[in-house]
């Protein structure tokens, strides 16, 4: 078992390599050498059979006296533990062949081929060896070469399988298959597991349908039994080639046969992997339940694959289960096990859950790995906790966990992102102290930090930082110096950075093109910006598309600029561009804003000539600029017309028209529409009635809104707060007070939250009423909800209280103002000035003012 898994993990990093001269499917007759395409190569071997390798003495001018003390077989045990712990370098297995080459003495198979099965299984080390399996291959490459002519040494089966198996994990499986003709030239015996690592090399060349064939039909002949371990070689390639299903196929063939060939847990993991990985959930999770029927235990790692899959689908009440299923079974999780678990929850921004299996992964004695710990602190930075994620990181490094490059990365950008400027520069000092080279990623996160908010200037301080520190910016980074400097119109040095960066053979992508093309035409440079659009047509890059342009021209005409909207728009048909209705709307909507109803008309017949139909949104774009600019006629054949073309309103065209209609005072007219839209078979929508019941109130139909109301309310019709508040107001409005009183009471219980609106409605009419002291409970009452009164309404309950000469309760609001967020209105301090100046009625009592405002005394 522990063979299979060995398998399973050392093959994970190889990916086939092509090679020229294929040997032949049937009888592995053609064995010549392969020549190469790296520095790698195999010398040809003498094909006499030897029971020991015996490498003799090469005689050179410039060898010393052999050393009668040293011995092959403790020099390569020692050399074996050393390849083992990870301090033998590759100029220290030279020197020790250099020292074989000068000795007399015979060499044990058993020493050799156990080095070199060391080396084939040697991780990589910054400081000794760096490729085990290359390094194996040239030691061999260099008996071959030491040992000429008829002194050339033969390896045996067990070498040569070794060799083999350094050939695919150094990721050339031709030399592999060339080895193997070497055996068969040889004569030697073909061992089971050289049948196996024979398979390996045909499924890490390509050349699957090969080793499929092998297996089935050509194994006998090499006279090797079929076993599980065979089968799943071929398993594992043909779902690493996304062919899963072939591989059921083969592991229910694998079944019937039975005995050795039995599928095991390795068997069917790898299955069961490959059907997650194409996405076949159902089909993986059938396999696995068939493979606890067969009575294959799980083991960890088929647990850690089912749970991974479930993690990805989201489904993590499902990967829990499977946890507590693996614990309960004996199967014990681990590192990956937890790590994926964590990663599933902080995805889904679960962060109670990802803390509590963070907590029961260090209670079970395992060490989360920096992986684990960095996704904790990306999705609590991603969800703006971004403190709690440095405190995450300082306790992470206090118990011996070393953050690196992406830990800070991380923590950044949540610095970043949430403003904390002071912490996001602290953080970026620390790194040099702890070792940590700060990387194009992290100046790049500062400079779009300062950047997004305008800070240009300071994002500049950090990019000239990062250079005198050696770091070249990349694209992005100059994406985002180039597109602060283009929004704020600051398009010279923008153009700047953009010569700068071509100058440096940085390539500008579309995302510099369109933040800078975007820049000219929000600030007048339209010729500058064909320009640059026709720079990306000649350069093969996508030049913006007709949403880039709906986009600024949409903007333009937010910001009342619909002349320069219009410019943008012929210079989307100057390049080239069709214009959609998006932008002929946005352009209604533009002219609409600014009161130019007749251009705003007149792009509708625009729209007809390039054989654009208006939409509905045309229409009740253009239906609402009517509306709102008083011309209430022009609106209505403009209804009609829209009608007569087969174009339907909708609600939201409807609701357009009643607001209208109302706002002008033609209730009559507005009702009609009503029926007309209910006719129509038009969805009434919560909003719809409020447009209605507001209407109604505004022109003195208060009763009629009142009765409305109740009928909805037994049609169950769910109100907004906003109806609430208009309905309120009307009740009191024709003297309905307790009405009022008690439908406000039951805003909870309808399961909304009365606002500062609703609140300020029942002070004001309580005031009106003379009714003070029960406002100042409601206003109390609004304060205690954490609602914070603003200026307006502040502002007029001052004034209330003045003109009802309530002056000392008036004092308690003004000590409310605080000269930043609320501030007194014009007609607040005009009111106070007549009252409180020498010649004011309420002279002598501004000493019940708070006293900063004593100041009136010196007036009148």
């Amino acid at each position: 078992m522990s063979r299979i898994r060995l398998c399973r993990r050392s093959s994970c990093f190889l990916c086939p390599s092509s090679f020229t001269s294929p040997i032949q499917r049937p009888c592995f007759r053609r064995s010549s050498y392969i020549q190469p395409k790296s520095g790698l190569h195999l010398r040809h071997c003498s094909t006499t059979p030897m029971s020991r390798v015996r490498l003799h003495r090469r005689l050179l001018s410039s060898t010393s006296p052999p050393s009668p003390s040293w011995s092959p077989r403790d020099a390569f045990a020692a050399a074996t533990e050393r390849v083992r712990a990870g301090t033998l370098s590759r100029d220290d297995a030279h020197h020790m062949f250099d020292e074989l080459f000068r000795q007399a003495t015979p060499v044990p198979e058993r020493s050799l081929n156990g080095f070199l099965a060391a080396l084939a299984r040697a991780t990589s080390s910054s400081a000794c060896i760096t490729d085990g399996p290359a390094l194996a291959l040239a030691l061999f490459n260099r008996v071959c070469r030491e040992e000429a002519g008829t002194q050339v040494a033969v390896p045996t089966f067990c070498t040569y399988s070794i060799l083999m198996d350094c050939c695919c994990r150094a990721r050339r499986p031709d030399l592999g298959l060339a080895l193997f003709g070497c055996i068969l030239r040889a004569g030697l015996k073909i061992h089971q597991i050289t049948a196996n690592t024979l398979l390996k090399c045909l499924c890490y060349a390509d050349r699957t349908e090969e080793a499929v064939n092998v297996l089935l039909h050509r194994m006998s002949e090499l006279g090797c039994v079929l076993d599980s371990f065979s089968y799943s070689i071929i398993l594992k390639a043909l779902c690493d080639n996304s062919m899963s299903q072939r591989a059921l196929d083969l592991f229910q063939m694998m079944a019937k046969q039975g005995g050795a060939c039995s599928p095991d847990v390795v068997a069917y993991s790898t299955v069961i992997h490959g059907f997650f990985n194409e996405g076949e959930t159902g089909k993986a999770c059938s396999l696995f339940h068939e493979m606890t029927r067969q009575g294959v235990k799980p083991d960890v790692v088929t647990y850690n694959l089912i749970i991974d899959a479930l993690c990805k689908a989201r489904a993590m009440d499902k990967a829990e289960l499977v946890l507590r299923q693996m614990t309960t079974d004996g199967a014990q999780p681990d590192t990956v096990t937890y790590s994926c678990m964590i990663h599933g929850y902080a995805t889904l921004g679960r962060l109670k859950e990802a803390a509590k299996m963070f907590r029961e992964m260090k209670k079970r004695g395992l060490i989360p790995d920096i992986v684990t710990c960095n996704s904790l602190m990306a999705s609590l930075c991603k969800h703006g906790r971004s403190k709690e994620a440095a405190e995450f990181f300082d306790s992470m490094t206090a118990k011996g966990h070393k953050p690196d490059i992406v830990s800070y990365c991380t923590l950044l950008h949540g610095y970043a992102s949430e403003g904390w400027f002071a912490d996001m520069i602290g953080l970026f000092n620390s790194m040099k102290s702890n070792g940590i080279a700060a990387d194009c990623r992290v100046f790049t996160i500062l400079i779009h930090a300062y950047a997004k908010r305008g800070m240009v200037d300071d994002a500049m301080l950090i990019f000239t930082e990062m250079q005198q520190q050696g770091v070249s910016p990349n694209v992005v980074t100059y994406s985002t110096v180039i597109s602060a400097f283009s929004r704020m119109g600051r398009l010279t040095d923008a153009m700047e950075k953009f010569n700068q960066m071509v100058a440096r053979g940085i390539q500008p992508n579309t995302a510099v093109y369109r933040s800078i093309i975007q820049g000219f035409c929000m600030h007048g440079g339209l010729v500058k910006a064909k320009e640059l659009v026709s720079e990306m047509i000649n350069k093969g890059i996508p030049r913006p598309d007709i949403v880039f342009f709906n986009s600024v021209i949409n903007s333009l005409c937010k910001d009342g600029r619909v002349m320069d909207a219009h410019d943008i728009f012929d210079l989307v048909t100057d390049i080239g561009e069709r214009p959609d209705v998006i932008i002929f709307n946005s352009l209604i909507d533009g002219y609409c804003l600014v009161g130019k109803m007749d251009k705003a008309f007149k792009i509708l017949d625009a729209m007809e000539v390039v054989g654009v139909e208006p939409d509905i949104v045309a229409y009740s774009t253009l239906l609402d600029g009517y509306f709102k600019n008083g011309r209430i006629n022009d609106g209505l054949t403009l209804f009609r017309e829209m009608q007569r073309k087969g174009v339907k309103p909708n609600t939201v065209t409807y609701g357009i028209m009643l607001a209208g209609l109302f706002r002008a005072g033609r209730t009559v007219a507005a009702r009609k529409k009503f029926h007309e839209m209910i006719e129509s078979g038009t969805t009434v929508t919560v909003s719809t009635y409020g447009i209605i019941l507001g209407g109604l109130c505004r022109n003195n139909c208060a009763d009629e809104a009142i009765v409305l109301f109740q009928k909805l309310g037994t049609m169950n019709v769910k109100f907004s707060i906003t109806i609430l508040d208009t309905m309120i107001n009307a009740m009191y409005k024709v003297q309905r007070k307790e009405e009022a009183k008690e439908l406000f009471a039951t805003i909870s219980a309808s399961g909304l939250l009365p606002n500062e609106s609703t609140y300020g409605v029942m002070i004001i009419n309580l005031l009106k009423d003379g009714a003070v002291e029960d406002a100042n409970n409601m206003f109390s009452s609004m304060e205690k909800s954490g609602i914070v009164p603003g200026s307006r309404l502040l502002n007029r309950i001052i004034r209330m209280l003045l003109e009802k000469g309530e002056i000392a309760k008036a004092g308690n609001y003004l000590s409310k103002v605080d000269g930043k967020r609320i501030l007194l209105e014009a007609s607040t301090t005009s009111l106070m000035l007549s009252l409180f100046s020498r010649k004011g009625k309420y002279h002598e009592d501004m000493k019940l003012l708070p006293a900063k405002y004593n100041f009136f005394d010196g007036f009148g």
